[in-house]
């Protein structure tokens, strides 16, 4: 798929888009407690996260039956990251402030990094990386402040670590099992979306579910803005970020959705503001950050490499 530049200016759009959208999923699945289970709010999105994904990759031409060969590998991947995340972070926002956990999302680059050094052997350790991971921790201990237990849930920030851990070491296992496969990106994502939906379905107390409908407002938040739009047109927003402007800066759009979901806890949902919260967020992106840009030279190092070698 080419882009002009019109295109690519448009890319931009879909990139401050999409950090808008993953940073409401937070307030999207506060909505939902209520009324319904996390393992039903996890269930409902990606039903209906899985609806546009499915259809762009039908739009696209990217399915294909040789593709059946490697289920095997999409189950797995479901499982990390979809059915898991998506459950421990419906858990640990249904037991934080939005904006908290929002703020440990900030975590999924760290994860990532350390499974794909530690795990997959995707990546080598650096003196960056390591010091970015180590600070990254640093700002999750500010955010769960396990010196002052009183002031925050430890066992929602177990959760979305859980999550965090989940999504990170997927992407660790996709790019060491998944993407050597040659499969179409929108593809995969369909796969893995449908699978773990279905897996949900089968282990999820589904009693009480049609609970959410007697708020049409909590119902219209979890399929359309959780489902619809938090999962299956932020796929698509952020496949045409990588084709546009390429995957490293599509991938820093990570960075805002925890700043995001603060604010909107502040400003829609009362919470007080949180200094302390803000200082831990601050180091995670920083982390993040500082990951990114090793493993951006550490890219160019190789890429160079390999041109004076030819």
């Amino acid at each position: 798929m080419r882009f002009s530049s019109a295109n690519r200016r448009g890319a931009l759009g879909a990139y401050g888009l999409l950090s808008a959208i993953w940073g409401t999923n937070f307030l999207f699945m506060q909505a939902a407690a209520p009324y319904i289970s996390a393992g039903q709010t996890a269930l409902l999105r990606l039903v209906f996260g899985a609806i546009p994904i499915v259809i762009f990759a039908a739009l696209t031409g990217s399915f294909s039956r040789r593709h059946l060969r490697h289920a095997h590998r999409f189950i797995i991947q479901a499982f990390l990251g979809a059915g898991l995340y998506y459950f421990a972070y419906a858990t640990g926002t249904f037991r934080l402030d939005s904006g908290i956990a929002g703020a440990l999302s900030g975590s999924i680059p760290l994860f990532a990094t350390v499974g794909a050094i530690l795990i997959f052997r995707t990546e080598k350790l650096t003196a960056p990386k390591a010091a970015g991971v180590l600070l990254g921790a640093v700002g999750v201990v500010v955010i769960a402040r396990p010196w002052n237990a009183a002031s925050i849930d430890a066992g929602g920030v177990l959760w979305m670590l859980i999550g965090s851990a989940s999504l990170g070491l997927s992407y660790g296992y996709a790019r060491r099992f998944i993407t050597p496969l040659g499969i179409p990106a929108a593809a995969a994502a369909s796969y893995q979306t449908v699978l773990a939906a279905i897996g949900l379905a089968l282990v999820t107390d589904l009693s009480g579910i049609t609970d959410i409908a007697q708020d049409p407002g909590a119902l219209t938040a979890v399929v359309l803005g959780l489902g619809v739009m938090g999962t299956g047109v932020v796929f698509v927003l952020y496949y045409i970020i990588v084709a546009a402007l390429g995957a490293v800066t599509a991938s820093t759009a990570s960075y805002i959705p925890p700043v995001f979901a603060m604010a909107i806890g502040i400003i829609f949902l009362g919470e007080q503001f949180d200094a302390v919260a803000l200082i831990g967020v601050a180091l995670i992106l920083g982390a993040a950050a500082i990951m990114q840009i090793a493993q951006r030279r550490s890219e160019l190092s190789a890429s160079q490499g390999l041109l004076q070698k030819q």
